[in-house]
């Protein structure tokens, strides 16, 4: 198909129609981030164009003569055509656009996350990274039931089933409000003293909370919890009111403990509280292209970054 000579430009028919559905040149202009005089300027180009009258000029505005009605009828199908081209060649780039859904759990979202996404964006910037943030139970069963490509997640142990990556050793650290009495204890604190303490628990699913639990477990059935929070925020928020103990990552408290508005609770010897961040993927898709490419990412960041002692 060859396009006829003197066809016009879709942009000036546009115009055109918009003359039409307003009323006047100087509401078609506005519409289409033009000066009036411009607008008109474009008309009149369109009218030598196909060589016709399409607007009456008058002190009073222009109007449509009715040629240029007809043109307008004429012209609509066309800027329709266009239309739903460009929004197929749209849903065409976005399906060669290559992408990825990651899910990953809060602590690792917050601040783990974008710091290997920024990483990958300079390997793979034309790469479509889809997040979703969960605590790491939902992270593992949206992973087990292949609603996602990658998931990341906190806890104790690799879930069953699964492949997995362990790429950072997260510290938790027991905190409390300054006027709360452990913040002046001199004598350190034993896991038997932590698990008899009520204390402020995320939710059931949270790896936080699987970590505390499992590792108190070893040395005595732990305490009721005084509260169980959905957030880390919570948690910090309520810690600060004084209300009980919270054991919560030093990435996520490091401001408060710069502050003063939590102390942190010394450990005794030989008693740790840490919890590993690990990729987890179904084992029948291993990782390959960009999700490979982000789980060696985050593991060269990972290993570089300086840890505390």
């Amino acid at each position: 198909m060859i396009i006829p000579p003197h066809t016009p430009d879709p942009e000036v028919l546009d115009l055109l129609v918009s003359v039409a559905e307003l009323g006047s040149l100087g509401a078609a202009a506005r519409r289409h981030g033009i000066s009036q005089p411009a607008a008109s300027m474009r008309i009149s180009a369109l009218e030598r164009r196909l060589d016709l009258r399409l607007l009456d000029r008058g002190p009073t505005g222009s109007v449509l003569t009715d040629t240029g009605q007809t043109v307008v009828d004429l012209a609509r199908p066309v800027l329709n055509a266009a239309a739903e081209l460009m929004d197929a060649v749209a849903a065409l780039r976005r399906a060669a656009r290559p992408s990825l859904r990651v899910l990953a759990s809060t602590t690792i979202a917050d601040h783990r996350i974008p710091h290997w996404l920024t990483a990958l964006r300079k390997i793979r910037p034309e790469l479509a990274v889809v997040l979703d943030v969960a605590n790491s139970r939902q992270v593992t069963a949206a992973v087990r039931a292949r609603e996602a490509e990658l998931g990341f997640v906190e806890g104790p142990q690799s879930p069953t089933g699964l492949g997995s990556k362990v790429l950072a050793a997260d510290e938790l650290v027991v905190v409390v409000a300054p006027e709360h009495p452990w913040a002046t204890r001199r004598r350190a604190l034993t896991p038997r003293e932590l698990a008899d303490t009520p204390l402020l628990w995320r939710e059931k699913g949270s790896g936080t909370r699987d970590t505390v639990w499992e590792t108190l477990e070893l040395h005595a059935t732990p305490a009721p919890p005084a509260a169980e929070l959905g957030s880390a925020a919570a948690i910090l928020t309520t810690a600060r009111s004084g209300t009980a103990p919270a054991v919560i990552s030093r990435l996520i408290v490091a401001h408060e403990l710069r502050s003063g508005t939590l102390r942190e609770v010394r450990l005794a010897e030989g008693f740790t509280l840490t919890r590993k961040f690990r990729a987890i993927w179904d084992r029948r898709t291993p990782p390959t292209g960009p999700a490979a490419d982000l789980v060696e990412l985050a593991t060269r960041i990972e290993a570089a970054r300086p840890h505390r002692r």
